[in-house]
């Protein structure tokens, strides 16, 4: 081989190894589970009133939560929090929450469920809060980790119960892919709030958006280290692939203004879903932020599609500072 040949060899080598340190690299900040310091300072994403934050977690440490957990189908022990009420009938919701975050981080729709006479169950998905796992699963397998939260909904409750999964972001991503597997009859509906199309498009759009990176070959050499060492593609965490087998209704909500997920997502969404469906974009509201953008409007359209969905809602009216 001549000398030019060994060259041009080492160096494409060279580059090779240099690309695969840094899409490994790509894969720590964004699937390993570590403290996302990126989040903090993204101006996407938009800070929540200090005040706002410390009523909710008053009323957080002031009800009686119970610490429960599943196991998973791979062997990882999740938590989560449950709410119980004095309702006499089965309502319940389960509360998916957003990325990097945890199942308490969902407490002001906690409240907001609980006074509307729903038992309230707030997991911490893998790789968050305090359950097991060391990879963000972005809610591909997540979803079947909520399949075992509904089995112990239904167990607790009983045949009555009317689940509704409810999820924010990431968590909106994990209840639309919970959507397409078999879901029981006490399943009544699911809302999701501000989520992306798949896992494949979001981090496509947010390597452009946050590093003006291209996406190739940079996402489907980080999909081969995802799925070395996590388990799944990029490609395999599809909501809008998932939905074309759901049955449940679906309310999809997000913001008008919405730049960390794009709105537009939103309406690929709906195109999917192929049956029972309503969509709600919220004029002003930037990502995760409809319900504090309009909570009354946000409350109404959500308590009517569940009464639309599940029957009107039995039990105890909420109580007169509900809405």
């Amino acid at each position: 081989m001549s000398r030019g040949w060994t060259i041009l060899l080492a160096g494409a080598g060279a580059m090779l190894i240099l690309l695969l340190a840094f899409c490994l690299q790509l894969y720590r900040l964004a699937i390993q589970r570590n403290r996302k310091w990126f989040m903090a300072a993204d101006p996407n994403l938009p800070q929540v009133d200090g005040e706002l934050v410390e009523a909710v977690q008053i009323w957080f440490r002031s009800q009686p939560f119970e610490k429960v957990t599943v196991r998973s189908d791979d062997g990882l022990t999740l938590h989560a929090h449950y709410l119980d009420c004095e309702d006499p009938g089965g309502r319940a919701v389960l509360l998916a929450h957003g990325y990097s975050g945890r199942g308490e981080d969902m407490a002001c729709f906690a409240q907001f469920y609980h006074e509307h006479g729903f038992r309230v169950l707030m997991p911490d998905n893998r790789g968050h809060g305090h359950s097991d796992g060391r990879y963000i699963g972005f809610g591909w397998h997540d979803r079947k980790d909520y399949l075992k939260w509904i089995d112990y909904l239904v167990k607790r409750i009983g045949d009555r119960a009317q689940i509704v999964l409810h999820g924010v972001s990431m968590g909106g991503g994990a209840v639309l892919m919970a959507s397409g597997e078999p879901l029981p009859e006490q399943v009544t509906c699911v809302v999701s709030d501000c989520v992306y199309s798949s896992v494949k498009e979001i981090l496509k759009y947010q390597l452009k958006r946050m590093f003006r990176l291209p996406a190739f070959p940079l996402l489907p050499l980080t999909s081969l280290i995802c799925k070395w060492k996590a388990g799944y593609f990029f490609g395999e965490a599809s909501a809008v692939r998932q939905l074309r087998q759901a049955t449940k209704p679906v309310l999809l909500i997000h913001g008008g203004s919405d730049t960390f997920v794009p709105t537009a997502m939103a309406h690929e969404i709906y195109e999917a879903i192929p049956g029972p469906k309503e969509k709600w974009i919220v004029p002003g509201a930037q990502h995760a932020t409809s319900f504090l953008v309009d909570p009354q409007g946000y409350k109404d359209t959500v308590m009517a599609f569940i009464a639309k969905s599940a029957g009107p809602l039995r039990g105890r009216s909420p109580s007169p500072d509900a809405s």
